[in-house]
């Protein structure tokens, strides 16, 4: 069973057991806290799928926090206009949370 579920704006396929890493969930969440999402537009039970208009009606995914900030890759933002003298460097690292899946209940 699995479940199509969105979190903060962005669509995760969540499955029982398996590894999200969504963006900052805030610094209200600590390690092993429970966080529930309500936002499930599509669920896959056995062959059996449910599609939400525009999500379906009592299913949840339930999540534990594993690390509530995990740093991403760092990503070089680089500017330049040539023969201008113009040429920008920046540099962004952007915060997740590791979320583990707990249950899908539809």
């Amino acid at each position: 069973m699995y479940a199509i579920v969105e979190i903060q704006g962005q669509q995760f396929k969540a499955e029982a057991g398996k590894k999200l890493f969504v963006h900052y969930l805030g610094d209200e969440k600590n390690e092993g806290d429970a966080v529930e999402f309500s936002k499930v537009l599509l669920v896959d039970a056995d062959g059996a799928i449910t599609v939400g208009a525009p999500t379906v009606e009592g299913a949840k995914v339930v999540c534990e926090v594993k690390q509530p900030l995990v740093k991403g890759e760092h990503v070089i933002v680089f500017k330049k206009k040539r023969r201008k003298g113009y040429r920008r460097l920046n540099g962004h690292r952007q915060y997740f949370t590791e979320l583990v899946i707990k249950d899908v209940i539809a």
